[in-house]
């Protein structure tokens, strides 16, 4: 199609780094003696976006990419095995390294830099980009943190503060949120180009009796210090992970993505599944995450207090568990507490502008856990009433992802990822693709109407 605004990004796509940790010692390579200036984005994950109307992609299994052979080396670097990147002689699932050297990330003596032992260092930000401007150069704003992100989804006050909200999806890790320095300013787009590179990433604690905090991850605010080898501001965000840990953050079952409810702010997430729960070290059984080895997940929500996105306290509820019924013939420990029809392992999570709450699901259809819920499911939630009902499935492997829709509500975009019968044809011998599925009315209406 001939249309200026086409585009393609790719791992090969140069992009700057901006916000505390660029031009840093940790962020050089023999590549990139400057620290500035990155090929490509990896692993892109889950919704995105800024209010003056910029793309944010989110880097979020990045580290499958990479490799540090050195197995001492490894232990030692932080930012290597608390992000879990391979260690052996091949990266987990790709092998890049065999192709391209930067993807090995194991000390060599005799190349500048260290070779590319900081390579994995300039990936797992959020990605900012102009589809407005083809010939623009992606960002990568440090400012917001190095995570295995799910998404970034924002809250904007009236006065113009404002938050994003992310997960970091893996088992046992933590909420965040990133509030911007500068208040977003509608009328004055030049004004908001570099909002995300000044501002205060917090880690979400959910205590008791429903009562949370948000803890800033700020260098030289303890535990934040020297003391607990952190030596600038720039360190913590690449260290994103360890610095939570110091802060006590509440250990999470995966979460993934969140949406915000239009009317009110109030703030959804989806903790999709943990069977480690209660029984690995560090992932005991919390207020927030309750079930022993969750295998179905569940949905949280929470409000910040005068529902301000800056705000540095909230009030927290779980929406629902996922799984079966309660009555059900199953362990206990997997009861849920749907209302309508079932599911499990939430994962996508969208708002339409009429309220409603989109709900996608990935789950392992073949695990004899999920049996009787058939494949993974969009379904849409009444907020108020807490009732849940099933609007579509997809094809045999799927994982149903990517959601959005038009302002009138008539049109909704999903995903189909990775299915393993034959789809979109329904031949039964066509090679199965992932694809885009356009929704409508026959009668032009809205959807979920």
């Amino acid at each position: 199609m001939d249309c200026p605004y086409n585009r393609r990004i790719t791992g090969m796509t140069p992009m700057s780094l901006r916000g505390p940790a660029a031009g840093t010692a940790a962020l050089k390579t023999a590549s990139d003696p400057d620290g500035r200036t990155v090929l490509g984005t990896l692993a892109n994950c889950a919704l995105g976006f800024t209010p003056w109307g910029t793309y944010l992609a989110c880097e979020e299994n990045w580290p499958n990419y990479f490799v540090n052979r050195d197995r001492e080396d490894y232990a030692s670097r932080v930012a290597h095995h608390r992000y879990r990147l391979s260690q052996g002689q091949n990266s987990k699932y790709f092998a890049w390294e065999s192709v391209d050297p930067r993807f090995d990330a194991t000390p060599y003596a005799d190349q500048p830099h260290g070779g590319h032992v900081n390579e994995p260092n300039r990936f797992g930000w959020v990605v900012e980009i102009d589809p407005f401007d083809p010939d623009s150069t992606p960002v990568k704003r440090t400012a917001m943190g190095r995570l295995v992100r799910e998404c970034a989804t924002p809250s904007v006050a009236p006065d113009g503060s404002m938050a994003f909200y992310f997960g970091d999806d893996t088992r046992g890790e933590y909420i965040y949120k990133f509030v911007p320095a500068g208040r977003y300013q509608p009328d004055d787009r030049e004004a908001n180009r570099h909002l995300l590179d000044d501002g205060t990433l917090y880690v979400g604690v959910f205590g008791d009796r429903g009562k949370g905090q948000w803890k800033p991850l700020v260098f030289g605010e303890e535990p934040l210090t020297p003391d607990n080898d952190f030596h600038s501001q720039a360190q913590v965000m690449i260290e994103a992970r360890r610095a939570a840990d110091l802060l006590g953050a509440t250990t999470m079952d995966r979460p993934e993505w969140v949406a915000v409810k239009p009317d009110n702010r109030e703030v959804y997430v989806t903790l999709t599944n943990n069977d480690k729960r209660g029984r690995e070290e560090g992932q005991p059984i919390n207020s927030a995450n309750p079930r022993w080895e969750n295998e179905h997940g569940h949905i949280l929500r929470w409000r910040e207090k005068g529902d301000d996105p800056a705000a540095t306290t909230f009030q927290w509820e779980i929406f629902l568990l996922a799984g079966y019924p309660q009555g059900s013939d199953v362990p206990a420990n997997q009861i849920g507490t749907i209302q309508g029809d079932i599911f499990s392992s939430p994962d996508g999570l969208w708002f339409d502008p009429a309220g409603r709450l989109w709900i996608e699901t990935d789950y392992d259809e073949d695990s004899p856990n999920h049996q009787g819920m058939g494949t993974n499911q969009l379904l849409c939630a009444n907020p108020y009433s807490g009732e849940v009902k099933r609007f579509l499935v997809g094809p045999k492997g799927c994982e149903i992802t990517g959601i959005t829709g038009t302002p009138d509500g008539t049109t909704l975009w999903i995903n189909v990822q990775h299915p393993t019968l034959s789809f979109p044809a329904s031949d039964g011998k066509t090679r199965p693709r992932s694809a885009t599925v356009v929704i409508t009315k026959d009668d032009g209406g809205e959807i979920g109407s």
